[in-house]
């Protein structure tokens, strides 16, 4: 039934919207897609770790200011966000775009590929934007540069945020868009509504994708940490294995969603990303670290999951001979797209992109920091195709062989300012 609901809305609104761009609007847009490629292919080869995009926040607000903008620097250490107040009085309405790259070292044959390496948590690695975040910087710029042009069209104001460290910021620093939050980002002038969008490598180019509701996960990040004893490699009796022991624990955790996780009702996952022990081949080490994640879309889940986690870890050390603790941090929230919201935008959506190519999906179990947003306003957030046109498997996100066809960028930039628009002149 709730698919029939959001289908009966859009029709009934899409009246009111009208189904074609403004001719003008659109071909500004098109005049901005070289600039866009441009901007994307810089900071794709230039690439910045979280709460250190500082060279990319720099280009941002040079854009930025030369367009008239008012803008602010350092908003939650890295991040940019500029107002453009149309002609005529309205609400206010935020474009958010993240703009940090990830700890991977890319594998890429590209001209403009990224060579930069640096440490993370101790360890040598290549920077790359293995995630997107490049083409969405270059998009919201493009959007920006192309509203800038039709203030006349504006009824209201628009707030431009370029946030850093939505990947997580490192350990013991506070970053992304909960700090931006804190730093007042909704705030002077008030947000009415937020809209954001994620590239997608596995998704075509040309489409448009969405779901009302829950549409992206809960995030955790847990750190487990095994004590065993130390021992001489040839006699395994005389000491406690606290690599054995992890092994264990990896095992039951993925119990917890085989058995305890109701997983017709949502979708849930539990993974073990790093383990770190030992220093030698003969050598049994004293101790172990895990550090991993968890997904989750339904809250009474979550927190059974959670539960059952805290209990099983220490127990199951506990039989194998030794003692482990374990943490565990909330990086995101459900990424909850407002209802009432979808529904009015949806065919602004159908607008830039064609009825035919705006998809309603199942949710993901990625995770998304622009949860936190919605969290305190009304929000969307869509999924843009940048499939690679002649790949059949395209590479996941977050691996070294990622890659984002660039013909999907120019609909994004009109996707994001069909978006600000319509919702700054909705229909009587």
């Amino acid at each position: 039934m709730k698919k029939i609901y959001y289908l009966s809305l859009s029709l009934l609104s899409a009246f009111s919207y009208g189904q074609k761009m403004d001719a003008d609007l659109e071909k500004d847009i098109a005049a901005v897609e070289e600039k866009v490629i441009e901007w994307r292919r810089d900071f794709h080869e230039h690439p910045e770790l979280s709460n250190r995009e500082f060279e990319t926040a720099e280009k941002i607000a040079k854009h930025l200011k030369n367009l008239g903008f008012e803008v602010e620097t350092e908003i939650a250490k890295t991040g940019v966000v500029a107002l453009l107040k149309g002609d005529h009085p309205g609400k206010v309405v935020a474009l958010r775009a993240d703009i940090d790259a990830l700890p991977v070292t890319e594998r890429n044959d590209l001209p403009f590929k990224s060579k930069v390496t640096t440490e993370f948590l101790g360890a040598q690695t290549g920077v790359m934007h293995a995630c997107g975040h490049d083409t969405h910087t270059a998009i919201l710029m493009g959007a920006a540069e192309v509203l800038s042009q039709h203030k006349d069209k504006i009824h209201g104001t628009i707030k431009f945020i370029f946030q850093p460290a939505e990947e997580g910021p490192p350990p013991g620093e506070e970053g992304g868009a909960k700090l931006m939050i804190k730093e007042g980002v909704l705030k002077s002038p008030d947000v009415d509504a937020i809209f954001g969008l994620h590239i997608n490598s596995e998704t075509p180019v040309g489409t448009i994708r969405y779901k009302p509701e829950g549409t992206m996960a809960a995030v955790e990040r847990f750190v487990i940490k095994v004590k065993g004893k130390q021992t001489h490699g040839s006699q395994p009796w005389s000491g406690t294995d606290p690599i054995l022991i992890s092994a264990k624990i990896i095992d039951g955790l993925q119990t917890i969603i085989s058995r305890d996780a109701k997983l017709i009702d949502a979708a849930a996952v539990i993974t073990v990303g790093k383990i770190t022990s030992g220093v030698r081949f003969n050598i049994i080490p004293e101790s172990a670290e895990m550090i991993g994640t968890v997904r989750t879309l339904e809250p009474k889940m979550r927190e059974k999951i959670l539960s059952r986690m805290k209990e099983m870890v220490p127990k199951l050390a506990e039989a194998y001979g030794g003692e482990a603790t374990i943490e565990i941090q909330n990086n995101t929230a459900v990424t909850y797209n407002d209802v009432t919201l979808t529904n009015q935008m949806l065919p602004s959506l159908q607008k830039v992109a064609g009825e035919d190519h705006v998809e309603l999906v199942k949710a993901t179990t990625g995770g998304e920091d622009f949860s936190y947003f919605q969290e305190e306003v009304p929000g969307l957030y869509f999924f843009l195709g940048g499939q690679p046109l002649d790949s059949e498997e395209p590479a996941p996100h977050h691996t070294p062989d990622f890659f984002i066809d660039e013909s999907g960028l120019l609909l994004g930039v009109k996707a994001m300012t069909q978006l600000a628009l319509d919702y700054l002149d909705p229909p009587q």
